[in-house]
Order: C-alpha cells, then sequence, then structure tokens
C-alpha cells in the first residue's frame, strides 16, 4: 500500500528507549498494543514504518520499526505522526461511536433540519471531544460533542444534527448567564486569607 489517500492518525513517537532504536509511541487505538495489527504505519511525507516489535510501558507502548537500529535514528523520529488508510479500520463500533475523520466533512444542521455549517475538525484537549465547526458568518465554532448538543448523527447521509442551544449557539433566554444581574467579571474572587485570599 502507498501513502494513505483517507489518512486517520494512530500514534505519535515519542521518544527514544534505551540505545538500539526503540521508541516510545502514543497510541490513539483501543487496545495499544493493536497498533501492530494495522499493517505499515505511514507518516504524513509518505515514509513507511514496520512495527518489529511492541510492548506495553505504562501510557505508552515501546516499539521497535524495522531500519531504525540505533539512538540517533530513533531520536531523528521524535515528533512524528503515524497514520493508516481509513480503509484499514474496522467499522463494527457501537451504534454511537464514530472515528474521527468519519465526522470531518459532514453537514451541520440545525433542528429545523436546515444546513447551517460543515465539520472542519474535531479536537480533543483532555475534557471530551470537541467538534469544529464552520457556520454561515463565522469563521469557526467549537461545539461540544455530546448526545445533548449533537443528538442525531447520519455518516451515510452525510449530516449531523445540532441542538443550538446545548451547543451554545443561542444566548441563554433566563438571564442567568454571566455578565447579567451585578456580576462583575472585573472582581476578584475572595477566600480566606490564609488560603491566599485578599479579604
Amino acid at each position: 500500500m502507498t501513502k494513505p489517500q483517507n489518512p486517520v492518525q494512530m500514534a505519535v513517537i515519542g521518544a527514544a528507549h534505551g540505545i538500539k532504536g526503540e521508541l516510545r509511541v502514543k497510541t490513539f487505538t483501543g487496545d495499544p498494543l493493536a497498533l501492530a495489527d494495522y499493517g505499515p504505519l505511514y507518516a504524513r511525507d509518505g515514509r513507511a514504518f514496520q512495527i518489529v516489535d511492541i510492548r506495553p510501558a505504562n501510557n505508552v507502548v515501546v516499539v521497535r520499526f524495522k531500519g531504525i537500529s540505533d539512538r540517533n535514528a530513533a531520536e531523528a523520529l521524535a515528533g512524528t505522526e503515524l497514520f493508516v488508510d481509513r480503509s484499514m479500520l474496522p467499522d463494527d463500533g457501537e451504534e454511537d461511536e464514530f472515528y474521527h475523520a468519519d465526522l470531518v466533512g459532514l453537514a451541520v444542521r440545525d433542528d429545523t433540519g436546515a444546513d447551517i455549517g460543515k465539520v472542519v475538525a474535531v479536537h480533543n484537549f483532555g475534557g471530551g471531544d470537541i467538534l469544529d465547526v464552520t457556520l454561515a458568518g463565522r469563521k469557526g465554532v467549537l461545539i461540544p460533542f455530546t448526545q445533548a448538543a449533537v443528538p442525531d448523527v447520519s455518516i451515510k447521509e452525510g449530516f449531523l444534527r445540532i441542538d443550538p442551544a446545548a451547543a451554545g449557539l443561542i444566548d441563554d433566554e433566563d438571564g442567568d448567564a454571566p455578565g447579567r444581574d451585578g456580576f462583575d467579571p472585573k472582581g476578584r474572587p475572595r477566600g480566606p486569607k490564609d488560603a491566599g485570599g485578599n479579604r
């Protein structure tokens, strides 16, 4: 197989491990050791990496790639992102499980069914998945990928439906939002003096 046409990131290479060319690799697979089951992995520039050996090590795996036999060669690969083609991934997940690559490009519809934008990326900064959506009149909006904010996803039909209120796209009509009814956003939080407060 050549460079993936529809790449899905599977891992990123970290620091060298030892002196024999092994590397610490952070995987994005459900089972970290399954990284070896997808065949060759590809860098963005098309270089192919074949796993010769893999073993767990805390929250990463230690990998030996074919052709990488010393620490200098291993150190040169730090930060390399590894991909496979989307066609290599199984489609037997749960009904509410999706690959990020399948969400990118979907049309975004509101609760009336009107197309209002498009998913351009999916991020996860540690607090859950977030959809990066381009909406008419706005460069980009981040929407939490939760059941409340995104109640319907149809990969086959090419769209997802959002609830504008749950997605944070419309103002809170109750008036409870910060900055209203006496809330002073410049006010300093106060706490006990022995805890560093400013009483």
